[in-house]
């Protein structure tokens, strides 16, 4: 007790419970502060019930019925689900800066007024509503300000959908492409719809997604992308579709993901939906010597060539590819070394052959097969002799990540 004596003297008596049982933590044994501090008063014969603190001015007593009737209130007003959730607090600096000047006078080492806060409403939320704290990944943050008249505000986290998807009419782009024209904000030649293309692999999902979650907006994360006029097919591409603000975030992703592949047939279809963690959105994006795609190219030339030299195009290996220049204005000009992993043909006629081909990610293969004006090395065309375009290609197989 010879600390929580010299503690009530130097406040003069005037120290809450809360705030006397958190300095005591490390000395007194107890279930929660309030019951530290009642050991005290009850050893040294003292009353603290109404003494006003001069460490946290009674912070403690807007911890109260109202405070969580706001919390409720804003809660319905969103009309928003949940499971996990985080406290924050906005606290007088004042406040916290006589509550650490305090500790430090003793030498204690004891959990700030602000954790404490936030632990306390934390709490008292876990017992109404029976949901979770989480501190690493949760749905919402309750943020509530005790600086005068006590304020809540609600952050909604955004909800993260992995799948794969696959491309079955050409035409369509990845995501959203804004008007060229325009810069999306809508004129003629886009028929003010702020868009180059009606619609995009994005949008065919996200809208779904954003009507039954009432979440603010979508945003779709692919691992790479394929050209607008490239097919994606096989297994499809791995992808995250963040939804920023979900209200509702119980869906039935397999009734979904049959119901959005029923009205998208013959354009898109979407598959193994299902909830993931934050980090899977830069995690697909990575790209690891592992990683490989494979392609199926109908191939094109200005003459007949020597099938001969078809044989040639399956010793293909290490590529240097400087920036097409059809991506250069939104690309670093440098030249990329990629590597052909596998190759093989099959002759249609004189001039026309397809081509399997796996390679690993990054590598362009609509300029391996045509040079791009030098800038790809070495080359289908080159090595055939003749002037060679990519007709038509289609991504079969993306590697997991």
């Amino acid at each position: 007790m010879k600390l929580a004596k010299q503690i009530i003297e130097e406040t003069d008596g005037k120290i809450c419970k809360n705030c006397l049982g958190r300095k005591l933590s490390k000395t007194i044994e107890g279930t929660d502060n309030i019951d530290r501090a009642d050991k005290v008063c009850y050893e040294l014969d003292i009353n603290l019930d109404d003494a006003d603190c001069v460490i946290c001015n009674n912070l403690f007593d807007k911890l109260d019925e109202e405070l969580y009737k706001k919390i409720d209130d804003k809660i319905n007003q969103l009309g928003i689900e949940f499971d996990t959730f985080l406290v924050g607090s906005k606290i007088d600096k004042s406040i916290q800066k006589r509550d650490e000047e305090f500790s430090e006078k003793f030498d204690l080492s004891v959990e700030t007024i602000k954790k404490e806060v936030n632990r306390l409403i934390g709490l008292g939320i876990w017992e109404i509503y029976d949901k979770e704290a989480e501190f690493e990944s949760q749905d919402i943050v309750f943020n509530v300000d005790l600086v005068g008249e006590p304020k809540v505000k609600i952050q909604i986290n955004p909800l993260y959908i992995e799948g794969k998807y696959n491309k079955l009419k050409r035409g369509i782009p990845q995501t959203k492409w804004p008007c060229t024209k325009c810069k999306g904000r809508g004129c003629e030649e886009c028929n003010f719809t702020g868009k180059q293309y009606p619609e995009s692999v994005e949008e065919l999902i996200s809208e779904h997604f954003l009507k039954l979650t009432k979440g603010r907006e979508a945003k779709f994360h692919g691992a790479g992308r394929e050209d607008i006029d490239v097919l994606m097919l096989g297994s499809g591409r791995p992808f995250v579709l963040e939804i920023k603000e979900p209200k509702i975030r119980k869906l039935d992703l397999q009734k979904l993901e049959e119901e959005i592949n029923k009205i998208n047939e013959g354009k898109t279809s979407y598959h193994n939906l299902h909830v993931c963690e934050r980090r899977r959105k830069a995690e697909i994006k990575q790209s690891s010597p592992d990683t490989y795609k494979v392609y199926r190219a109908l191939v094109k030339c200005d003459e007949a060539f020597d099938e001969v030299k078809l044989e040639e195009l399956t010793k293909l290996n290490e590529i240097h590819q400087q920036t097409p220049l059809r991506v250069l204005r939104r690309r670093a000009d440098k030249v990329r070394i990629k590597h052909v992993l596998d190759l093989s043909y099959d002759v249609i006629d004189e001039k026309t052959f397809s081509m399997r081909i796996k390679t690993e990610g990054g590598l362009y293969i609509k300029e391996l097969i045509s040079g791009d004006e030098g800038r790809s090395h070495p080359n289908v065309g080159e090595i055939l002799g003749v002037n060679a375009i990519c007709e038509q290609l289609d991504v079969i197989e993306v590697s997991e990540k």
